[in-house]
């Protein structure tokens, strides 16, 4: 559990780094059946700030805990992007996209932790 903890830590400074807002972690640990443990959820202002959040987590993720996704897929548009740590699943996305798709409220029994912006 301590490496699950160290490794969303380690997602929200890769976010952070590339001023990604509005970060959410939602703990899905107690939740039968949920794919994985936590799920990271960000914005970016566009599609070029998606993709450069992305990269910053990935690059923190294998500098700092030599961690590297399973998976990342919608790199291609960069509208909503999901990675894959097996207990941590981090979902970048536009404001639009992301208000559509309203993950935040899909997993309404996770308790929701939110991470101040950094100016």
């Amino acid at each position: 559990m301590e490496q699950t903890e160290s490794l969303v830590s380690t997602i929200v400074k890769g976010i952070q780094e590339k001023k990604g807002s509005n970060i959410v972690v939602a703990d899905l640990g107690g939740i039968e059946g949920a794919i994985c443990h936590n799920f990271v959820i960000c914005q970016g202002g566009s599609p070029s700030q998606v993709e450069a959040i992305t990269e910053s987590i990935g690059e923190m993720a294998r500098k700092d805990l030599q961690e590297r996704p399973a998976h990342v897929v919608g790199l291609e548009n960069a509208h909503w992007v999901a990675m894959d740590y097996g207990d941590v699943m981090v979902h970048v996305f536009l404001p639009e996209v992301r208000q559509y798709y309203d993950l935040e409220h899909l997993w309404a029994d996770a308790p929701l932790t939110s991470i101040p912006d950094i100016d």
